[in-house]
This record gives C-alpha cells, sequence and structure tokens, in this order.
C-alpha cells in the first residue's frame, strides 16, 4: 500500500498566518509557500498507508479530551547553533501544546515516535537559509505578537512536491470555559471562541 509522510499541527489563524508566511518567504525560506504557518505537534512522521483509520481514530480521541486555549505570540527566538531556525515565541497556550503532543506520540497510538530534540512549542519563521537572512527574520519580528483561542488541530500529509495539504481537522470536546478535560492543562485561560 505504501507509506505517507505525516504530520500534525495547530494552525496559525488569520490574518495572522498569511502574515508570518509572506514574512518566511521574504526572508528567502524556499519552503514557506510548503508549509502552512503553524506550531509543531508531530514532526514529519511516516507511517504505513494502511494505519491511516487507526491515526485519524487516534487523533479524534486526542481531540475529544482537549480544550480551546488561549494561545499569545510574542517576540522571537532561535534554536541556532544546534539547528538553523528563528521562531515566534509562544508565551501562551504552551503547556496545552505539550500537553498534546504527547498525546499525539503516546505509546497507546500509531504516531509513537522519539523527538530529535526536546519539544519547544514555536512558530518556524527562517529555517536553513542565510544567517544575515536569519539574523534579519530574528530582528525584524522581535516586537510582534499575535492571540487568539486555539479550538482544534489538523493532520496534514506532505505531497511528492514537498508541499504539506490538510487532510482533517479535529475540534476540542465540549465542555464550560475553564473546565479542563482529565488530564488536560489547568494552568492555561480556556475560552471559547
Amino acid at each position: 500500500m505504501g507509506t505517507v509522510t505525516l504530520g500534525v499541527s495547530l494552525a496559525v489563524p488569520e490574518p495572522y498566518g498569511s502574515l508570518l508566511q509572506e514574512r518566511r518567504a521574504g526572508f528567502g525560506d524556499p519552503a514557506a509557500h510548503g508549509i502552512p504557518t503553524h506550531v509543531t505537534l508531530l514532526p514529519p512522521t511516516v507511517v504505513d498507508s494502511a494505519v491511516l483509520p487507526a491515526v485519524e481514530a487516534h487523533l479524534s480521541a486526542v481531540a475529544a479530551a482537549g480544550r480551546p486555549f488561549r494561545m499569545r505570540l510574542s517576540g522571537t527566538g532561535t534554536f541556532r547553533p544546534l539547528s538553523p531556525v528563528v521562531f515566534v515565541q509562544v508565551v501562551e497556550g504552551g503547556s496545552a501544546c505539550s500537553w498534546l503532543q504527547q498525546r499525539v506520540r503516546d505509546a497507546s497510538g500509531p504516531l509513537v515516535r522519539e523527538l530529535q530534540f526536546p519539544y519547544h512549542p514555536h512558530v518556524t519563521v527562517a529555517h536553513g537559509i542565510a544567517e544575515e537572512a536569519m539574523d534579519r527574520a530574528y530582528e525584524e519580528l522581535a516586537d510582534y505578537a499575535a492571540e487568539w483561542t486555539c479550538a482544534s488541530f489538523a493532520l496534514y500529509e506532505q505531497g511528492a512536491d514537498g508541499v504539506w495539504r490538510k487532510l482533517r481537522t479535529y475540534a476540542f470536546g465540549g465542555g464550560a470555559p475553564g473546565v479542563p478535560a482529565q488530564g488536560s492543562p489547568i494552568d492555561e485561560r480556556a475560552t471559547t471562541a
């Protein structure tokens, strides 16, 4: 049946997503238009196509256990020199992102994998480009800020052309604002959009 490359992420909504994608392209990152602006929950992972139904069922269960939460971005950071990345920092919502990514990769599910680096929620704005362009991204977005209520995550597949395409969106389970699901983070201000 073959394999597919999957990723799971929280989309950065409009108008923020397009703006950061255009800025990323403007810094000279050739991958900018093939990668929707996001916070990663599962990095690119190769799986057998036959497990897609199990992946979808697993992600549905993860979403059902989650609740909407506030996401706030502010300022820039970098993983250099370990990794050639400049990013916009997640300053609110990080513990919810960590909780979600752990459940997406849980040993009981079909997306088990080790991470190359410890999980650090962020929004990439430059990756693997010239140092001068990385410095420019870091400096020009230093005052960037955005916030929204995160109410879902999505499953993406990377095509042979390198472009990531959304397969399905998973809305978080219902419930009263501020009432977390069992085991979900309680230190985030949960609201409904």
